[in-house]
């Protein structure tokens, strides 16, 4: 399986619900690194397995739409509890939809087999969404 991935960063603030956050559960920031790879069984005519600049791109365009919000006002994301592991596969679900429309090469919303979205909230902690595309 042949790989690609490319990295953005985010800064966000959200709060949570539930005893088991503690004092998360006041409004508070984070800063993401976010790391996403695609995967597919053989390299494009080209050798590619996407294009790395339009991945890139979408990435950016994708992560615009979080960044510098407080995720708690976001009417999509109300009722959830932003963690990093939702927040993996919402970015996960907000790419696929753009790999779907075309927008990080020609045919590859077909080609691709799979697609894994890191999230980096530190050196020492990370979650991780990855799924199946096509």
């Amino acid at each position: 399986m042949y790989s690609l991935a490319v990295s953005d960063h985010i800064m966000i603030a959200h709060s949570f619900t539930g005893e088991i956050f503690g004092p998360a559960q006041k409004l508070h920031g984070a800063t993401y690194g976010v790391e996403v790879e695609f995967r597919r069984e053989q390299l494009d005519a080209n050798g590619l397995v996407c294009d790395i600049g339009l991945a890139l791109t979408v990435l950016h365009e994708v992560l615009a739409d979080l960044n510098f919000k407080n995720l708690d006002e976001l009417p999509e994301l109300r009722g959830h509890n932003t963690t990093t592991e939702f927040m993996a596969g919402e970015i996960f679900r907000r790419m696929k939809t753009q790999i779907e429309a075309g927008r990080i090469g020609p045919g590859t919303a077909n080609t691709l087999a799979s697609m894994r979205v890191v999230l980096r909230e530190s050196p020492l902690a990370w979650a991780a969404f990855e799924g199946l595309l096509g």
